[in-house]
């Protein structure tokens, strides 16, 4: 059976390079019906952080994808690797240097590497110095534990990221020394920014949580990852998990760096959230609200939801809704300040806002339809175009100029809001 594993490191949050090694890894295990197994490397025991694991963990689980076997922690298998050490060393294949074992690597050796990514790599014996097993403070080195490891899990598969190009030869001479044939490996060309440089701080958020937190949706996100180096093959760029777990093939991932581009996963991410119901949106905007500080605890669940259809195509990350709605929470909203002097310093639109107010005031169905109607009888009344009403009425009632549509916020805020603010501008100037 088909079995892979992605082994995450407790010592930071989940990067995104590395959450796109476990989305591949996963998909070519659901894709076969084989095994997707996780191993913890906790051996840095000064750096790793519970709250790290946990953090990583969750943030696999809100991407969708699950493992098939409890976690295996290196932290709780250093007797093992030892174990293993010393048989090589007793095997004459490693000696001791103090408390430390360290693997003879023999001279004048070609490794070949059939990689499924990259095709043939070939590697030369003089250029990898004598390897550490076993530190002198008796902890593993890294690629002697990561074999053990991947033997143990029956790893027959490791796709991992060209960084570890390098580790690969000297994982191949354990497993020779250990007496068992290596796994197929598959290196993934590392993602970088849009410059071509290693993606960094300078490029966006490069951890999966900060993409979280600012309202990115978990299906934009492995959407976007998966086709970083990949394709199915039709140009598609939107496709669920589920129909990428049918085509999807490790052999089709292409050689060549992949550039990773926030505004692009944005756009997707817009895309998702115009696609998404309303019911899932909910508790999400809830979320995003209550992180800035906004009270929301005697807000309707069904005034939410028409805020929710107003604005989301309007938004691409729901962290974008808490900036364009706060007008319909606190009467303390921020004034743009140009767009007040534009169009509330004047004494002509005020009189106009007093009319429209007036006007709207007897209605007894404040539908959007209605106030957009009244609008319109004003604007031909008086000989005004119709925006010379409506851009300084928008910037009364939310302190913006942009938004969604003004009849239809003016619905949603209600009747009493909607005139209150607009007297307000009317009589005194917005925000006297």
């Amino acid at each position: 059976m088909l079995t892979v594993r992605f082994a995450p490191s407790p010592t930071g949050f989940l990067h995104l390079g590395s959450a796109r090694t476990a989305l591949i890894n996963w998909l070519y295990a659901r894709h076969t019906g084989g095994k997707f197994l996780l191993r913890i490397e906790d051996t840095d025991r000064v750096r790793s952080d519970k709250r790290f694991l946990d953090e990583i963990l969750a943030d696999l689980e809100w991407m969708g994808l699950d493992w098939d076997e409890d976690p295996v922690y290196q932290s709780r298998r250093f007797e093992i690797y030892r174990k293993e050490a010393e048989n090589i060393l007793r095997a004459g294949k490693a000696y001791k240097e103090g408390e430390a074992i360290i693997f003879k690597v023999g001279k004048n050796r070609v490794i070949e590497v059939d990689d499924v990514i990259h095709g043939r790599i070939t590697f030369n014996t003089d250029q990898i110095k004598d390897q550490v097993m076993i530190k002198s403070d008796g902890s593993p080195a890294y690629n002697f534990c990561c074999v053990v490891d991947d033997i143990y899990l029956k790893i027959t598969h490791i796709i991992r990221g060209d960084d570890h190009i390098s580790n690969t030869p000297k994982q191949m001479l354990f497993y020779e020394a250990l007496g068992l044939p290596p796994p197929v490996f598959g290196h993934m060309p590392l993602m970088m920014g849009p410059d071509g440089a290693k993606l960094s701080k300078r490029h966006g958020g490069v951890s999966v949580e900060e993409y979280r937190k600012e309202g990115i949706l978990p299906e934009a996100m492995v959407n976007y990852l998966m086709l970083l180096g990949w394709s199915p093959g039709d140009d598609r760029q939107i496709i669920s998990l589920e129909e990428a777990v049918k085509v999807f093939d490790v052999k089709d991932m292409k050689g060549v760096q992949a550039k990773f581009d926030a505004q692009k996963l944005r756009w997707m991410n817009g895309e998702y959230i115009m696609a998404a119901g309303t019911g899932k949106l909910l508790p999400l905007i809830k979320g995003q609200l209550v992180s800035a500080g906004i009270d929301i605890s005697g807000v309707d669940d069904g005034y939410l939801a028409k805020l929710i259809d107003l604005y989301r195509v309007r938004i691409r990350t729901l962290s974008e809704f808490v900036a364009l709605t706060g007008c319909f929470f606190k009467d303390d909203f921020t004034m743009d300040e140009k767009g007040k002097k534009k169009y509330l310093d004047k004494a002509d639109n005020k009189s106009n806002i007093g009319i429209f107010a007036d006007r709207i005031e007897g209605l007894e169905d404040f539908s959007h339809e209605n106030i957009e109607r009244i609008c319109r009888d004003i604007a031909g009344e008086t000989g005004l175009k119709a925006a010379e009403i409506i851009h300084p009425t928008r910037m009364a009632i939310s302190g913006k100029t942009r938004g969604a549509g003004l009849f239809e916020m003016m619905e949603v805020m209600g009747k009493e809001k909607v005139i209150g603010r607009m007297r307000k501008a009317a009589d005194k100037g917005a925000g006297a």
